[in-house]
């Protein structure tokens, strides 16, 4: 893939592996049977601000068929479409390029957490650059044979529904108005949450964040607002059970509208293009069309093609509290093989935290020797020694985050950082 950030500066070369160990790496730690993905998308257009991307043909070995993975992404723009539009062409390229080269597919599952982390990140800080006041919500999906990885900055949700009826939710809907957490979070950081004032002192409409006046607490743009609306995006990371499942993608058209139940069983048993459609359809006989409502389907089929009976009403009920379990570090396979063989989602990952330093962690984490001590761990430039910030420095001291180790920034990349935890304004200026 053609790397859309080049020229940036100078870039880190990263060791090379031979192909033919890469892909002997691939043969042993995957499974040769892959569910087969299938997708469909529908859209309504209100004021033509929501922006989509799905790709199937994406590859973690170039030239290894097996290591291909899918990517399903919906951008839902406000005041103005040039962030969706950026997001849409540059997001991608922006993760992949923070992954480390040279990995197996269990560790590049590993190392994709922090990889969109970077990425919605340096996405953010270039299309900030620009000097466009316009933002996004970002929810953006990888599918990697069984496993399904969520990032989201925003309110454009996706669910997973499973052949037990079971549906999840695997984003968090980052609305000042409904997320408690995160309306501390900017107020802490130096932002105003309030509601829109009219004539005589009466409050009315969603809670917003003031100045800009938008309703989220995290997006990718909006520098207008303040840097405490963040980019940095609640991860989720989840493994099916092969009996396979269909995730919905959709931007807030759609969610203010229908529940996550509704729209997943409006659409049981329709193919995924029909399904999508039936999802707009629905959202627009119940609401009208008063957004843009954009929704993309995703079915992970088993190989065979075959379809589990749902589970009978008690045993559902039963496997509901175990819907997501943790990986135990010991007797994965084991454990795995279980989870699958009773239908349960296996959840890998699940992180939040709006604090960029929790979220690139520590090099010593990563298990990898080459990582990149003198890069910067978000926009992927080389830096010499007197350049590199660490991204603990001025951190509360700990044996887990220590001030002289990795992952380095830049100073742009630090000056940000500072400027999303309220730490010193924003050095960009609106043109």
């Amino acid at each position: 893939m053609k790397d859309m950030a080049s020229g940036e500066g100078r870039r880190h070369r990263h060791n090379l592996v031979p192909l033919a160990a890469l892909i002997s790496r691939e043969m042993k730690s995957e499974k040769m049977e892959k569910p087969t993905v299938r997708y469909g998308h529908a859209a309504q257009s209100k004021k033509g601000e929501d922006y989509f991307l799905t790709k199937t043909d994406c590859q973690r070995v170039p030239g290894n068929s097996s290591s291909t993975f899918s990517v399903f992404a919906i951008f839902d723009g406000h005041n103005g479409n040039a962030a969706a539009i950026f997001a849409r062409e540059h997001l991608l390229n922006h993760v992949l390029g923070a992954m480390p080269r040279g990995l197996g597919r269990e560790e590049w599952l590993q190392a994709l957490p922090r990889a969109l982390v970077a990425g919605f990140v340096k996405t953010d800080k270039e299309f900030q650059s620009r000097g466009e006041t316009s933002g996004t919500t970002a929810t953006f999906v990888i599918v990697d044979g069984w496993t399904v990885t969520v990032a989201s900055v925003g309110d454009s949700r996706c669910i997973l529904d499973t052949q037990g009826g079971t549906v999840a939710t695997l984003t968090v809907d980052h609305r000042l108005e409904e997320n408690v957490e995160e309306r501390e979070r900017v107020t802490a950081s130096g932002g105003e949450v309030g509601r829109l004032s009219i004539v005589g002192g009466a409050e009315i409409g969603p809670l917003r964040c003031w100045p800009g006046g938008l309703c989220l607490s995290r997006s990718i743009g909006d520098m207008d607002v303040g840097e405490y609306i963040v980019p940095i995006p609640y991860v989720k990371q989840v493994k099916l059970s092969n009996a396979g499942g269909r995730l919905i993608i959709a931007s807030d058209g759609i969610w203010d509208a229908l529940s996550s139940e509704m729209a997943a069983k409006n659409c049981r048993g329709l193919p995924a293009e029909l399904a999508a459609r039936q999802v707009v359809k629905e959202a627009l006989r119940t609401r009208g069309l008063k957004d843009d409502t954009t929704c993309i389907v995703v079915d992970i089929i088993p190989p065979d093609n075959s379809v589990q009976p749902s589970s009978s009403p008690k045993k559902q009920n039963k496997l509901k509290a175990l819907f997501f379990r943790k990986r135990s570090r010991s007797s994965v396979n084991k454990l795995s093989k279980k989870l699958s063989a009773v239908g349960i989602v296996e959840e890998l990952f699940e992180e939040g935290s709006a604090m960029l330093a929790e979220r690139l962690g520590n090099d010593e984490s990563t298990g990898q020797s080459t990582s990149g001590l003198f890069v910067c761990a978000v926009c992927q430039v080389d830096l010499v020694p007197s350049e590199g910030i660490s991204v603990h420095a001025g951190a509360i001291f700990s044996t887990s985050t220590k001030p002289w180790q990795g992952p380095f920034l830049c100073a742009d990349c630090r000056n940000k950082k500072d400027a999303m935890e309220g730490k010193r304004p924003s050095g960009v200026k609106v043109a």
